[in-house]
């Protein structure tokens, strides 16, 4: 059974506006309530009083305390008949009506009625309590009696010179007079409610428009967005981000803006007065085309500054001023410097190797074939490019072998002796050279600098390179060693995989382009080389890690990776020097 359709919510400008249209209500209603309260009863007690004030006056009169006395000491009570043609009813209607009062009543000294509006009630006992009154105290009343609710009050009537008690006079005003009276009063109240809810209805339709101008028509929940979005942005980018608002004062300037600029957080000021270069301003005039692009120089450093008008719907917002560092660019072009190094270096080593065939080629043609076999001898024991490194021959992959062998060459002109280790053997072609050569030479360069800056007289590093087969691609287990003073006590394992770790004291010998070094500065691409190779390997199913943290004096720490699916040509089965691979956590 499809599902009815969901009723979309209401905005927040328009929760807002019924909120105060209903608190507005409440306090009108709440209002116009308690002031009819307080003039109804403030009614009611003026009717008490004046009813207690006309009580008194006909209890106070001799005539009547006179004929109540002579009833009240004759022989039971008088027959209605008689009570109705008697002196009191006729003095009591005579109030009444002269006075307004909803009715006079006067009884005995045992509460029977001597006078009273409805003749049929004359004689009979008073339908309320009338024992205050007879035992001297006058009181004032709000009940509902025969002749419907009133407010009223009731006097003890005294025999004359004696001070006893003979009888009471009630007298009450109708309630209803009352209500009527409130009703006249309450009118006012009611306009002047009218008005105010008029008002607070005009003024929460102002404050709703304003609203909804002030947050451009968003809902809280995506200014919120909008709030985290900004920070996570704007803190979180390398590049400089300054905002102008539409009036002309800087709205953001983030951190990377601060330091590109080498300015404090600038937030607030005037635009056209703040301390930027004044190629900046410029990119904001009204004249300025969005599309230009200018570099400058600030705070040491070549900037490409850019702008672009800032729009909401059609609303002007003003101008969002973006700046790039160029020092980025010359990275990379150092890292293209870096690639045509290596380019030549291998046409030098190709132009070596043809000098060697020529040289062999030269001899056999002259039929020096002894000296021939004699050279190639030589060629076999040292190496065609004399790489300085022992045990090359366990590395039977000839990428691998040249790769490391050239390594061996940089490692030798900075003192450092590279070899490779008893445990090492490579039986299969690598088939990714590009994966494995990033992350063995960011090791290799890692623990050459570490054993430059090490305290060990001996400055050596030792590489062991396995190769375990596997049906959809061998893989390359790596361990290398240093003659280096380790990694400080205390030094997280993971932390220095973190970009930008580096343990240097001092300068080092920059180390190339695609190298980061665990005791090296942060030029020349140090502090990252760990971080990228690990994520590589992690890339590929494998990992990076350290095995040994190192001691002071030597040997230093010991890391270890492993690159799947980057071999291939091997048999099946574990390789000779697995075991001795295994074997390095607890003796390298």
């Amino acid at each position: 059974m499809p599902r009815p359709p969901r009723t979309p919510p209401l905005r927040f400008s328009t929760q807002t506006l019924l909120l105060q249209l209903g608190v507005v209500l409440l306090v009108v209603l709440l209002s116009a309530a308690v002031h009819a309260w307080l003039t109804y009863d403030r009614v009611g007690r003026e009717a008490e009083n004046q009813a207690l004030t006309l009580a008194r006056a006909v209890a106070a009169d001799p005539s009547v305390q006179a004929d109540v006395l002579a009833i009240s000491a004759g022989a039971g009570t008088p027959p209605p008949a008689v009570l109705r043609a008697g002196p009191l009813m006729a003095a009591a209607e005579a109030i009444r009506t002269r006075t307004g009062a909803l009715f006079v009543v006067i009884t005995d000294e045992t509460g029977l009625r001597l006078a009273h509006p409805d003749p049929d009630r004359l004689g009979e006992k008073v339908s309320t309590d009338p024992s205050e009154a007879l035992a001297g105290q006058e009181v004032t009343t709000r009940n509902t009696g025969t002749l419907g609710p009133s407010a009223g009050a009731k006097v003890p009537v005294y025999a004359p010179g004696t001070g006893t008690v003979v009888g009471e006079v009630s007298v009450g005003y109708s309630m209803e007079s009352v209500g009527q009276s409130v009703a006249r009063d309450i009118g006012p109240v009611g306009l002047t409610a009218a008005g105010a809810l008029l008002a607070g209805v005009l003024a929460s339709f102002l404050l709703r428009r304003r609203l909804q101008r002030l947050t451009l028509g968003l809902e809280p929940e995506e200014i919120s967005t909008l709030v985290h979005d900004q920070v996570a942005v704007l803190q979180g980018v390398d590049d400089g981000v300054i905002g102008v608002s539409a009036d002309g004062r800087i709205s953001v300037f983030n951190a990377a803006a601060q330091r590109l600029l080498e300015q404090p957080d600038l937030s607030g000021m005037p635009w056209a007065g703040a301390p930027v270069p004044e190629q900046l301003r410029a990119l904001t005039r009204p004249d300025a085309a969005e599309a230009d692009a200018i570099e400058l120089v600030a705070g040491g450093s070549v900037l490409v500054a850019s702008a672009r008008k800032a729009l909401h719907r059609s609303e002007d917002l003003g101008w969002v001023v973006m700046l790039r560092d160029r020092t980025e660019l010359q990275q990379l072009t150092r890292q293209l410097d870096a690639v045509g190094t290596m380019s030549t270096a291998l046409r030098a080593q190709r132009h070596e190797f043809a000098n060697q065939l020529h040289t062999i080629a030269g001899l056999m043609s002259i039929g020096q074939h002894q000296q021939a076999r004699e050279y190639l001898a030589g060629l076999a024991a040292t190496g065609p490019l004399k790489f300085p490194v022992d045990q090359a021959e366990l590395l039977q992959d000839p990428y691998l072998q040249a790769f490391v062998g050239a390594k061996g060459v940089e490692a030798d002109e900075r003192g450092v002796t590279l070899r490779i280790g008893p445990e090492t053997l490579v039986r299969g072609q690598v088939t990714e050279p590009q994966d494995v050569t990033t992350v063995l030479g960011n090791l290799i360069d890692n623990a050459v600098n570490a054993a430059v800056a090490g305290s060990a007289p001996d400055r050596w590093v030792e590489l062991e390179v396995l190769d375990e087969p596997h049906d959809d691609g061998g893989t390359l287990h790596i361990v290398v060693a240093d003659s280096g003073d380790g990694l400080a006590a205390g030094t997280d394992a993971e932390a220095v995989f973190a970009e930008g770790f580096t343990t240097a004291a001092g300068p080092v010998v920059p180390a190339p382009a695609a190298a980061g070094g665990r005791s090296g500065g942060r030029s020349g691409g140090q502090g990252l080389g760990l971080a990228l190779a690990r994520k590589l390997a992690r890339r590929r199913g494998g990992d990076v890690r350290l095995l040994e943290p190192g001691t002071p004096g030597g040997p230093g720490a010991v890391f270890m990776a492993s690159l799947p699916r980057t071999t291939a040509g091997t048999t099946a089965g574990t390789p000779a020097g697995t075991q001795g691979l295994a074997g390095k956590d607890n003796d390298a």
